[in-house]
């Protein structure tokens, strides 16, 4: 596999700035592909490929999600579990203005705003993580105790099979 540089995001310039230990993984963005798609190129398990998902509660207050690659976010337990009434994704266009990010290329790490963060607790077991890394087409793999140590993410149940 060719090494293609890929210049700073702010995902990046933010896990420098947090002295965060962490491998990029540039790989050929497919639009839909999903995790499916950038694991099968990466040749990493899709179950360690966390999505970042940009959702908001019944009052438009946004909330980013950290979910296996290969399982869905089941929005009324998460929401039973962070106290709203209700939880559903945001719309591409909004989750944009909230990240910073463009859908595809949503990283937790450095948004535009401050949200709160909540992780499936199974990622917090895994060994290592392939995350967003702020652009499409790149992932950064890190140990994932750094979305609890670095961004505070608050462990949750709320993974359905995929």
């Amino acid at each position: 596999m060719k090494k293609t540089h890929v210049s700073e995001t702010p995902a990046t310039q933010f896990l420098r700035r947090h002295a965060v230990a962490f491998e990029g993984h540039p790989y050929d963005y497919v639009e839909h592909g999903g995790t499916a798609e950038s694991a099968r190129q990466l040749g990493a398990d899709e179950h360690a490929v966390v999505k970042t998902l940009v959702m908001e509660d019944e009052e438009g207050q946004p909330l980013i999600v950290l979910m296996h690659g290969d399982r869905k976010v089941s929005t009324k337990n998460l929401a039973r579990q962070v106290g709203a009434k209700r939880i559903a994704p945001c719309k591409p266009e909004v989750a944009t203005r909230h990240s910073g990010y463009l859908v595809g290329g949503t990283s937790p790490f450095g948004l535009r705003k401050a949200m709160p963060v909540y992780v499936e607790s199974g990622i917090l077991a895994l060994a290592r993580i392939h995350i967003n890394g702020g652009r499409r087409g790149f992932l950064v793999s890190l140990a994932p105790r750094v979305l609890v140590d670095v961004l505070g993410a608050k462990p949750v149940e709320c993974a359905m099979e995929g």
